[in-house]
């Protein structure tokens, strides 16, 4: 009938969003990946005697940042996973409904 919903109807802006979600998820990953591997070649690269003032502050604020983007990329995947479950349950109601 013209009025009643299909499952993928109901289903393809959640998917959509999921798609997002999960490319976000990726990339904040791969954010804190590449910074991970710039705080240790800074802190495996400079002297010692370098890593004072500013730069031992840059150093530790990378880190910082990687943890930050570590724990955002974990909790998205939380999210995501969520999502992708609330997608299932919502096709399946649909199809159990029509």
């Amino acid at each position: 009938m013209a009025g009643q919903s299909t499952p993928d109807r109901v289903a393809a802006p959640l998917d959509r969003t999921l798609e997002k979600t999960e490319a976000v998820a990726a990339e904040v990953q791969r954010a804190s990946d590449d910074l991970a591997i710039i705080n240790t070649v800074l802190e495996q690269e400079l002297p010692d005697e370098a890593q004072v003032g500013d730069v031992a502050q840059a150093i530790e604020h990378t880190s910082q940042l990687e943890k930050k983007l570590a724990e955002s990329a974990e909790t998205l995947a939380e999210v995501n996973a969520t999502l992708a479950e609330e997608i299932e349950k919502r096709t399946e109601r649909e199809r159990d409904a029509g």
